[in-house]
């Protein structure tokens, strides 16, 4: 269990993701009621519209979206590797083009502690550099020069996050671990990461275009050279094998698009794996999307054929609650993996999760 200044939350925890201030389209005591106990906020969006300034002004972030739970807030790393095409990397930080306006933005790791000093939350993140993977470019001596700088940068820019931040006594700061595919360079990162005293650490870089081998790979070599003590992040990593998998090597927090992003598009998770719900299978379907789910859609009898209907009609009742129940999914998931490490069961928590067994697992429309 991990405290913070706004309550506690279980470990393993899923943080649904509330880019802009919102799980898009939820109330917050509906996210609560999916098991939901931390959610995290996106600094570079937040940072852009509305702006910190006008976050703090609110009271922070939590007054702000009126969550009471625990905040975790990333540090505008991400978009740096995710937008590429419209920033420009230094060894100061990055120079970007506002998505909004289309002005020139500096985000330094100073900048970025600023503006979640200003958020407010509970748990905030260094700024990185996050490099791209191999697959998306040259995997020969250019991109290994890439790693080492990116892993030299993100310790530098660690130690200026540490100088410049404002709130230690009330927000945790989390360092993040780089270094690609290459074990031995994720092996230093640890050591130049942990080397700094924080509340919490994070592996990064991690689902940036690898496979589920690459991630297991990764994972299991880099989670166990953190400090067990201190609680262990897995950053963006959404997929229930992934997750599991990297329960089992040790870490604690996730974050992932992954439940909101497809129930908006109108893919459900189960069990026994995802439903198209949009597939013409469904359209006289009177079951839930699964049984024996207590989440808002099939806790209120919502019927495959009644939601398949809503997205073709394009009611937003659909996304609503597709994305609920997805959610709800992963805090089951999360329950039932604290219980195996409790009970050290992993073949009962296979057994009752059929998509533990990897990507391939069946697609449940017949379900």
């Amino acid at each position: 269990m991990v405290h913070t200044p706004h309550g506690s939350f279980d470990t393993p925890a899923f943080m649904p993701v509330g880019t802009k201030a919102s799980v898009k389209g939820l109330l917050p005591e509906l996210v609560k009621r999916t098991g939901s106990q931390i959610i995290l906020g996106n600094t570079y969006h937040l940072m852009l519209r509305p702006g910190s300034d006008v976050v703090a002004h609110f009271g922070g972030l939590h007054r702000f979206m009126r969550w009471d739970g625990p905040i975790l807030t990333d540090s505008g790393g991400y978009q740096v590797f995710s937008m590429s095409d419209i920033n420009r990397i230094t060894d100061d930080g990055v120079v970007f083009k506002s998505i909004i306006d289309g002005s020139t933005v500096d985000l330094t790791p100073e900048r970025s502690m600023q503006v979640q000093n200003e958020l407010g939350a509970d748990i905030i993140m260094a700024f990185d550099d996050c490099p791209p993977s191999a697959a998306g470019e040259d995997a020969g001596g250019a991109h290994a020069a890439r790693l080492d700088l990116a892993m030299e940068r993100t310790i530098r820019w660690l130690q200026r996050c540490a100088a410049s931040h404002a709130r230690p006594g009330e927000q945790a700061l989390f360092g993040i671990v780089q270094g690609g595919t290459d074990l031995d360079r994720r092996r230093r990162s640890v050591e130049q990461v942990c080397g700094i005293d924080l509340p919490g650490y994070a592996i990064g870089g991690v689902a940036v275009g690898e496979g589920t081998e690459e991630i297991r790979r990764i994972v299991e070599h880099t989670a166990p050279l953190l400090p067990a003590e201190r609680p262990r992040y897995l950053m963006g990593v959404g997929y229930e094998w992934d997750i599991i998998m990297a329960v089992r090597a040790g870490v604690d927090m996730f974050d992932c698009v992954l439940p909101t992003r497809n129930g908006r598009n109108a893919n459900a998770f189960t069990r026994r794996g995802p439903v198209r719900l949009r597939n013409a299978v469904h359209a006289r379907d009177k079951s839930l999307i699964e049984a024996g789910c207590d989440c808002p859609a099939c806790g209120a009898g919502f019927s495959r054929g009644y939601l398949r209907h809503l997205f073709l009609a394009e009611e937003m009742l659909g996304p609503i609650l597709v994305s609920l129940h997805n959610i709800a999914h992963f805090q089951r998931l999360m329950a039932d993996a604290r219980q195996a490490v409790v009970d050290d069961d992993w073949a009962r928590l296979t057994a009752d999760w059929p998509v533990l067994g990897g990507a391939d697992v069946a697609v449940a429309d017949d379900a």
